[in-house]
């Protein structure tokens, strides 16, 4: 059995969880609304406050299936209940980030800006403090929505191993290289 997925999801006060005859489930909580498509051969039961993830047979495909779904469940209700928060850091002289109706206009260094549409269902808003670097804060209930759009800031300015510049999460540890030495 999948360790993962054979534990139950506890349902936090106020979250309802309901699952269609087209195994679809619904997470309706006081932060919002998600759905997810289930696959047809993994079955989920709501009991008792709690939603159980089983699964037919031990084939391979079903016991992937059976620990991916459950968690996708488990993150649906956090979602709902608590919601999800990201901080991405702007590190290098001159990086600037700034939110105005749905664009985040970047300045990564580039000859030009940068101009990101983010969807409505996260909320995203740029902080730069006098003397610290820029950091971008993305939240939502979503937390595939909020890793994608985190994901695809973060390629736009790779970190660097030598002086460490780039985009990257709060707290990301990055390893640095020594670079070049003078040749005696």
């Amino acid at each position: 059995m999948s360790r993962i997925g054979k534990l139950p999801v506890t349902l936090p006060e106020k979250v309802e969880v309901s699952v269609s005859s087209s195994n679809e489930v619904t997470v309706k909580g006081p932060k919002g609304s998600l759905t997810q498509k289930v696959d047809a051969d993994i079955q989920v039961t709501v009991e008792a406050g709690k939603v159980v993830v089983t699964r037919p047979t031990d084939q391979k495909r079903h016991k992937a299936l059976h620990g991916l779904y459950r968690t996708l469940i488990n993150n649906m209700v956090t979602g709902v209940s608590t919601g999800y928060k990201t901080n991405l850091e702007l590190v290098g002289v001159g990086y600037k980030a700034t939110v105005t109706n749905n664009v985040l206009e970047l300045s990564l260094g580039y000859s030009h800006g940068i101009y990101l549409v983010f969807p409505k269902e996260i909320t995203v808003s740029a902080v730069t403090e006098k003397g610290k670097n820029p950091i971008v804060t993305m939240e939502g209930i979503d937390k595939q929505l909020i890793g994608q759009f985190a994901a695809k800031v973060r390629s736009l300015r790779k970190v660097e191993p030598y002086k460490g510049k780039g985009v990257r999460f709060v707290g990301e540890i990055v390893r640095r290289k020594a670079g070049k030495t003078a040749a005696k």
